[in-house]
């Protein structure tokens, strides 16, 4: 790549990341209108839906259209759902936040998807695990540094709610002119233009070793919105800080990730994995701990942001290098669906069980979730550590 181009899509990831911190916020937005965390869990489901839109629409059409483009549209779609949201009076009708959730899923899929597959288009396989891991620094800060900024702004700028989410839509503007410009000035390899047949490879995938790290960032993805999406509702009622776990589980993964970039595709993968889940689950267990003391609440924030934070990458280096050369296009769009089933479909579930059993409750199935995920990464399918 020429010296300034990595930038560019380095940036146009920090602020459409930007955009889907922004959904943190949006519990809280519920509750301001006299909504509940179910509310906003259902209208987060409608996201989920917009996902399984635009991550299959990028599967196929990355053959014909340059990735990048494809992720430079995910931003627009991002921008004009929260243009929506900030013009809306409240949550009625229950339609256009509806409406503004499914947008903002379908540009975060169609980005989520085709920013990744511009990147590996351009990269070889030595330079693909560094070049994920510098990709998701900048987007773990784009994702928890957004809510950080406009809690800020909310809480001791005054800001409301609708200005906040139409600045957003601002932001994703300028990460789809960032992304355009991307793709123009790093034309993709030469290729055969096609429709790529991503899903009929499912079957071949089951069978091979990528299945695992494809159903770990499912399982992932439902622990990393559980614990951020309702990071509002976990902490109310005690000393402890929404903003605050943002920032420590932000800060934790962006500095690892940076200082780790060149160790963490040669380290053995069996053993960076099991530390990782393990700091993730450790996380989990000390939120409970968060309405006796705040030092709970940043142990918790720092412990996920190191497990979490640097799973991530690995296990998406491992989906695609595992996969045969023509199926890796396969393997990272079936790895971005089930990271997108898990980040907005577990929504409405942790919001049916925060109302209906409590904060423990959901903790305890945040944490279970974490060791589901260990186990698909450690024991083979006769049930032996592999």
């Amino acid at each position: 790549m020429r010296p300034r181009s990595p930038s560019l899509i380095l940036f146009g990831t920090l602020f459409s990341a930007a955009g889907y911190g922004a959904t943190f916020l949006i519990a809280s937005w519920f509750r301001a209108q006299g909504g509940s965390e179910l509310d906003a869990g259902t209208t987060l489901s409608m996201a989920l839906l917009g996902t399984l839109l635009g991550v299959p629409l990028v599967g196929w059409c990355a053959g014909w259209v340059d990735a990048a483009r494809l992720a430079a549209v995910g931003a627009l779609a991002m921008a004009a759902g929260y243009l929506l949201l900030g013009s809306l009076a409240g949550i009625a009708p229950a339609s256009l936040p509806r409406l503004a959730a499914m947008l903002i899923g379908l540009g975060w899929g169609m980005f989520y998807l085709g920013a990744p597959l511009a990147m590996s288009e351009r990269l070889d396989d030595s330079e693909r695990g560094p070049g994920f891991t510098r990709f998701s620094a900048f987007q773990m800060t784009g994702i928890c540094g957004s809510p950080i900024v406009l809690a800020a702004l909310l809480e001791q700028g005054g800001l409301p709610f609708a200005s906040a989410f139409l600045w957003v839509g601002i932001v994703g503007l300028l990460a789809a002119c960032l992304l355009a410009s991307f793709g123009i000035r790093e034309p993709r390899p030469p290729q055969r233009k096609a429709l790529r047949p991503w899903a009929r490879k499912a079957t071949g995938l089951a069978g091979s070793v990528a299945i695992r790290p494809i159903l770990m960032a499912g399982l992932g993805g439902a622990v990393f919105s559980g614990m951020m999406a309702f990071q509002g509702s976990l902490t109310d009622g005690s000393a402890a800080s929404a903003s605050a776990f943002f920032a420590l589980h932000a800060g934790t993964a962006v500095a690892l990730r940076l200082l780790l970039v060149r160790h963490l595709s040669r380290w053995p993968r069996r053993p960076v994995i099991i530390c990782l889940l393990g700091c993730l689950v450790a996380g989990l267990v000390c939120l409970h701990g968060s309405a006796v003391h705040p030092a709970f609440h940043a142990a918790a924030a720092i412990l996920t942001g190191a497990g979490y934070g640097l799973l991530y990458p690995v296990i998406q280096t491992w989906a695609v290098n595992a996969s045969a050369l023509e199926d890796r296009h396969a393997a990272l769009t079936w790895f971005v669906v089930a990271y997108f089933i898990g980040i907005f479909g577990f929504p409405a579930l942790g919001g049916w069980l925060l109302v209906v059993a409590g904060k423990s409750t959901f903790i305890w199935a945040l944490a279970a979730l974490a060791m589901l995920e260990l186990a698909v990464a450690t024991v083979d399918r006769a049930g032996r550590l592999d």
